[in-house]
């Protein structure tokens, strides 16, 4: 009976507009996470036809205890899910109504003339709106490479079917049916399955070969692009699969710093990254806002992921169903999102050394994401943003001079998740060249007099490196002594 009531919870919350549906599941503290994710998407995508059938049942007439939240949820179980899976005394009320129910239902479907409960639940508005999401597998490198998971696959029947060319390609794994999958065109390491294929089970996934991450989450750590050994930091990091992307890419060397308020989200980070064999991170349960940039601990720190809390209005599980039809009323918590969003990648900004820093948000909304971005970039001068994907379809609104350089997604442009990713970048001094440093020359020792006239040889001499730059030693400076000695004498 517990997933119901902790699923329950979750409906009420979103009604109350307290969070997106996976911040609230990984909340909960419930073992099952996968469990309660799905028993709360799919009772939120067949809500009207719920409502419909409770309603007409009259089943809360005679039960006024019983809450509407925890009827949805145990309705939905014993009509179109694997049936009731608890026992007490609401498993009873349920059953006795059962007959009922199950009449409304069809009726139901002879009213709006359809056979199947997913046509039904399309008749109502609900269902998946656009194309079909495909299931998105990051493949490890920390465990495994992209061609021993290719061959893996291929040995348990499945159809290999190269690298996409196109979204198109990845939209056409939903339209047919068969065990086949992709390599995505802009992610490496991204494999692409058909929507609904259930890999938890998997044995490569069971042991952190393989993350299912969705493609557009993928992208801040991509485009963040840290090099092999260097110090980052992710900001707001549970519940840990950009962590893990990002630990990948530093090839377990250097160090990886890890924040989260979140007491419960971190435990759950810490089994994820156990699992992915990452072994550079050090995690701290604290507020990245009180993390001084002046610690020595990060003044190596040249590269910082800040993905802060948001709105979660990009994702496409159906509770936004019940979030969009009061937009107007979400403005205050935006106000509150936006704000901090604002402190936590000013904050990043900060740090002494960082060159990079990327800023992303699973949200759809301008107040989150172009608008921080023109905020911040005001206030930081310094920092540039450049286009780190210019192959990508999709790009920021237009709302300041360079929002084209932002990223943005959508299922039915980019078929993702709805996400916002803008990348800053360090500016060279006016005095720094744009290209890539050269060595240093070494200098004269400090105990080695030069004279005026070999400063001008050196100095003439010396350009663009097309000639070395002369060798001054203590023998050399006795022949500059003695000349100055000979023309004294001759003067004389």
């Amino acid at each position: 009976m517990a997933v119901y009531q902790t699923a329950a919870g979750i409906l009420e919350k979103l009604q109350r507009k307290e969070g997106a549906v996976k911040t609230l599941v990984y909340d909960s503290g419930f073992k099952n996470v996968r469990q309660l994710y799905a028993l709360v998407c799919e009772t939120l995508r067949y809500a009207s036809v719920l409502e419909d059938i409770i309603t007409s049942s009259q089943l809360l007439r005679g039960t006024k205890k019983l809450p509407l939240s925890l009827a949805k949820v145990l309705v939905y179980d014993l009509l179109f899910g694997k049936g009731l899976q608890c026992g007490g005394r609401w498993k009873a009320v349920i059953l006795g109504h059962k007959a009922r129910l199950r009449a409304e239902l069809a009726r139901l479907k002879v009213k709006k003339k359809v056979s199947s409960n997913e046509d039904l639940v399309t008749s109502l508005g609900g269902g998946a709106v656009g194309p079909a999401l495909p299931r998105y597998v990051r493949v490890n490198p920390i465990k495994t490479c992209l061609n021993d998971v290719i061959a893996y696959f291929k040995r348990r029947g499945y159809t290999y079917l190269g690298k996409a060319r196109s979204i198109e390609e990845l939209a056409e794994l939903g339209q047919k049916s068969g065990k086949r999958f992709l390599q995505d065109l802009h992610v490496p390491d991204l494999l692409a399955f058909p929507p609904g294929t259930d890999l938890h089970k998997d044995s490569l996934y069971t042991a952190g070969h393989l993350i299912l991450q969705d493609k557009a989450s993928c992208l801040p750590a991509l485009l963040l692009a840290p090099p092999v050994g260097s110090c980052v930091i992710d900001a707001c990091a549970a519940p840990g699969n950009k962590t893990s992307q990002l630990a990948a890419m530093l090839q377990n060397k250097g160090k990886l710093f890890a924040f989260d308020l979140d007491t419960k989200r971190l435990a759950t980070m810490s089994t994820l990254l156990l699992r992915a064999g990452v072994t550079c991170q050090e995690l701290a349960n604290q507020d990245f806002l009180t993390v001084s940039p002046e610690d020595p601990k990060y003044q190596k720190v040249s590269h910082i992921l800040v993905d802060p809390s948001c709105s979660g209005s990009g994702i496409p599980d159906q509770m936004r169903i019940l979030a969009d039809k009061e937009e107007s009323a979400q403005s205050e918590r935006l106000e509150a999102l936006s704000g901090f969003q604002r402190r936590a990648l000013s904050h990043a900004l900060s740090f002494p050394s960082v060159q990079r820093v990327v800023y992303s948000t699973c949200s759809i909304h301008q107040q989150e994401n172009e608008e921080v971005v023109r905020d911040i970039l005001e206030q930081h001068p310094h920092f540039s943003l450049i286009d780190a994907l210019p192959s990508w379809p999709m790009h920021g609104l237009n709302i300041f001079p360079g929002s084209s350089c932002c990223l943005r997604a959508t299922l039915s442009d980019t078929l993702t998740n709805g996400f916002f990713v803008a990348v800053f970048q360090r500016q060279k001094k006016e005095n720094e060249s744009h290209f890539p440093d050269k060595p240093e020359e070494k200098t004269p020792s400090c105990d080695v007099e030069v004279t005026t006239n070999e400063l001008e040889i050196i100095q003439n001499n010396g350009t663009e490196a097309e000639t070395e730059p002369m060798k001054i030693t203590h023998k050399s400076k006795r022949k500059v002594k003695s000349r100055k000695k000979k023309q004294k004498t001759d003067k004389l």
